[in-house]
């Protein structure tokens, strides 16, 4: 097998019965997914679509939005995909920056679209996935309709750009993120787990986290569950009803679904991997859902730029294991094959072990940022990027990330890492969620700040977290100031936005 469409093809010939897609009461096999994306596939190309032209998507998770990325890596198109989320202003950057051949958009998303479509002429059709299209647009099946079975009359090589992922702008605008045909190739067969995969993603499809892990149920012809959004009780019950055993969690969702006050009644014991990533999960809850869950968790760490860069295994995140390895549960495991890691300090030397220096990798999947040779350029280290987080390697060889590198503290002169603060709060029973930023301080020039959100029926005092962080970590490292708050701000990854943190306790990101 050279690209993903050689895979659907493999299993459409040898499992073409077998489940492919689940989302509520659709149900599509094997060789039903591959006959819709080639007949997708020749569709867009007699709307004029040709091989490397984008195809935009704004939709929640559904089957339609896996049969477009699947036209595009079977025949070769780019599947740029938006986040649903995103305000008129937001869309515009992302369309003007893609310049889309062909829209896709959820029929929830239609006034949005129809506020700025007037400012692109060159898009040539907008297909309303599910519901009664508008009279500019037409409706996907209508669309399929007009594809032939035989597919489009080229087909995509392993070279070809076939995902077009977007950041998610903490530094800026969101920089476009193009990844080759090969290298998700090599993403199914690493995020593959089990010879017979059933898998729930709720995560969004737009997403490297959303899209890679439904690479590797593919990778074995495994079934796909989709959940349009996370919903606690949703989610337990789908794990109970289909089955599932490989599932993606980021820590706002593991929190959810041990916190429901039903859990113990779902029966989730099918479950054999959790995969969580996307930011730390912190080391207390990680016990948590050990402890209610059972040693099915492995912690992955990448960004949309690099893929996967490294992960703790399954076997290692236990809590009956020696001391040497219920400590490194606070790691993210050892970089990954075929990842080469390095961390560096300013010039682009290597630290030696147990020094905190930048993670940078030697990624198989960056090609550069979509029109963006500048941020390409300061993103690299020589042959290494810049991830822009901080970490170390102990003695084996196990990765230990403490900060990013714009969210690193300076106090008194004294360099604060604003993830061993956070974790130092959320050992204690009160806290549920910390964020440590810093802000302007006449004396020290950065004070350390905590916005934490309490624990159900918690009365915890700032006074009270304060001594208990002077407990876990040195005095000058200990919150000057502690804001308790209902919910953090998040970005649609599910990590905390520490920009909107920082605009709303007066410190500039």
């Amino acid at each position: 097998m050279q690209t993903l469409g050689d895979l659907y093809e493999r299993n459409a010939h040898l499992y073409p019965e077998a489940d492919a897609f689940v989302f509520g009461n659709q149900r599509i096999n094997q060789r039903q997914f591959l006959d819709r994306i080639k007949r997708l596939a020749s569709a867009v190309e007699r709307s004029g679509g040709r091989q490397q032209h984008r195809l935009g998507v704004i939709s929640t998770n559904r089957i339609e939005y896996f049969e477009i990325y699947g036209a595009s890596e079977w025949a070769g198109y780019i599947t740029a995909a938006y986040n649903f989320r995103s305000a008129a202003p937001e869309l515009i950057h992302l369309l003007s920056d893609s310049a889309p051949t062909i829209v896709f958009l959820e029929a929830a998303f239609i006034p949005l679209v129809e506020q700025i479509k007037e400012q692109f002429p060159d898009i040539r059709r907008f297909v309303v996935l599910s519901g009664t299209a508008p009279a500019w647009a037409t409706g996907y099946e209508e669309f399929l309709a007009e594809g032939s079975a035989e597919g489009s009359s080229f087909k995509a090589t392993p070279e070809h750009f076939v995902h077009l992922f977007y950041t998610s702008g903490t530094t800026g605008k969101p920089k476009g993120v193009p990844v080759r045909n090969s290298a998700q190739l090599i993403t199914a067969q690493r995020v593959a787990h089990s010879a017979q995969m059933s898998l729930l993603q709720v995560t969004p499809a737009f997403h490297v986290g959303g899209r890679g892990p439904a690479l590797g149920a593919s990778w074995v012809a495994g079934k796909i569950v989709l959940l349009g959004n996370f919903d606690p009780t949703a989610f337990l019950s789908t794990i109970e009803k289909e089955r599932i055993n490989v599932t993606f969690m980021v820590p706002p969702m593991i929190q959810a679904i041990l916190d429901h006050p039903k859990f113990n009644e779902y029966d989730i014991s099918s479950l054999e991997w959790v995969m969580s990533a996307s930011t730390s999960i912190p080391e207390p809850l990680l016990r948590r859902a050990i402890e209610k869950i059972g040693s099915v968790f492995y912690i992955a760490y990448g960004s949309t730029e690099s893929g996967g860069i490294s992960r703790l295994r399954r076997s290692e995140t236990r809590l009956d294991g020696t001391a040497e390895q219920t400590l490194r549960l606070g790691s993210v495991g050892h970089f990954e094959t075929p990842v080469e890691g390095a961390i560096l300090d300013e010039s682009g030397n290597p630290v030696p072990t147990g020094m905190v220096g930048e993670v940078c990798v030697k990624s198989y999947t960056f090609a550069g940022y979509w029109n963006n040779s500048v941020a390409t350029i300061e993103a690299m280290h020589g042959e290494y990027l810049r991830t822009g987080d901080m970490g170390y390697l102990d003695e084996r060889g196990y990765l230990f990330l403490v900060d990013r590198r714009k969210d690193m503290i300076i106090s008194g002169g004294e360099n604060i890492y604003s993830r061993e603060v956070e974790v130092a709060l959320q050992n204690h029973p009160g806290v549920q969620e910390a964020a440590v930023i810093g802000q302007a301080d006449e004396k020290w020039g950065e004070a350390v700040c905590a916005i934490v959100v309490r624990r159900r029926n918690s009365n915890l005092t700032p006074d009270e977290l304060e001594k208990f962080a002077a407990s876990q970590i040195a005095r000058y490292k200990c919150p000057k100031r502690v804001i308790f708050v209902d919910e953090m701000p998040r970005l649609s990854t599910g990590k905390i936005d520490k920009v909107s943190l920082r605009q709303a306790y007066n410190k500039a990101p």
